[in-house]
């Protein structure tokens, strides 16, 4: 009869307490739902605005992704308030569980963070060649913790964010033209003048060379060099003509000098034998 009598007591006790907490659970039910209800409304919202301004796709994405984590967060909170618990203890909880994330992660935020500063300072956007941890590349994809490249060679290269936003990044594409320095070698004993007429007539029939005003086209003595004078063509292009004007300007440039009788020399020495009596 005890047992029947302490079950009772349980039965009671424990009831009373759901009764008590049910009000409290119906509450943080209908927080539950008219938060998500509000949370779907402002994404439509952000989701508009983005579209209209045509930000960034990549930032457009980061940016809603917060948004929503944060409103998420900020409803877990008021739904676990409700339920009693204190919210002093709460954020103590996600204090110590972000701080455990955090030393396990280190690596990954650094990027994450990297990939921030990409996104809000934009070095660099999709469809730019450039040059950056010893790769160069055509930029196929940013995103918040690695950037991939598509090499010359067609190969895909992923490099971590927080490596790339501190270290050196060169655009080759941010410009629009580029300037060459090519460097032809002829001997000493041919002759210079005649050299920079070819190289910079030669130059000068290209069309895809631009002729401004202050980045015409130019041949300078650049060194002298222990088995060559060397002559450096400067001139300027677009990036989408720059190659093709290179290698057709290297390959007609050696066999034009060559048809002038002018020498392109390679590397030297003169070894002189002394005989001892």
């Amino acid at each position: 009869m005890d047992k029947f009598g302490n079950l009772e007591t349980y039965v009671e006790e424990y009831g009373q307490k759901l009764i008590d907490f049910l009000p409290d659970l119906l509450a943080a039910i209908l927080i539950l739902l008219v938060g998500l209800w509000i949370i779907r409304i402002i994404n439509r919202f952000v989701n508009k605005f983005f579209k209209k301004k045509e930000y960034d796709i990549t930032l457009e994405n980061f940016a809603q992704s917060i948004i929503d984590w944060g409103l998420k967060i900020l409803l877990f909170v008021l739904v676990v308030t409700q339920l009693g618990v204190e919210s002093a203890s709460l954020v103590a909880i996600i204090g110590a569980a972000g701080l455990a994330i955090g030393l396990a992660l280190q690596g990954s935020l650094a990027n994450f963070a990297g990939g921030v500063l990409i996104l809000l300072i934009k070095p660099f956007r999709v469809g730019d060649f450039i040059s950056a941890q010893s790769v160069d590349g055509t930029v196929k994809e940013i995103s918040i913790f690695n950037t991939k490249l598509t090499t010359f060679g067609n190969q895909l290269a992923i490099i971590p964010n927080g490596k790339l936003s501190n270290d050196t990044i060169i655009n080759y594409t941010e410009e629009g033209i580029r300037r060459e320095a090519m460097t032809f070698g002829i001997s000493y004993d041919s002759n210079i003048k005649e050299a920079k007429e070819i190289l910079l007539g030669l130059t000068n029939e290209q069309e895809t060379v631009l002729q401004l005003e202050d980045k015409a086209p130019m041949v300078v003595v650049s060194e002298l060099a222990d088995s060559s004078v060397n002559l450096s063509l400067r001139y300027w292009a677009k990036n989408e003509d720059f190659w093709n004007l290179r290698w057709t300007i290297l390959e007609e440039g050696k066999r034009r000098l060559e048809a002038a009788g002018i020498v392109i020399p390679f590397p030297q020495r003169d070894v002189h034998l002394v005989q001892n009596n």
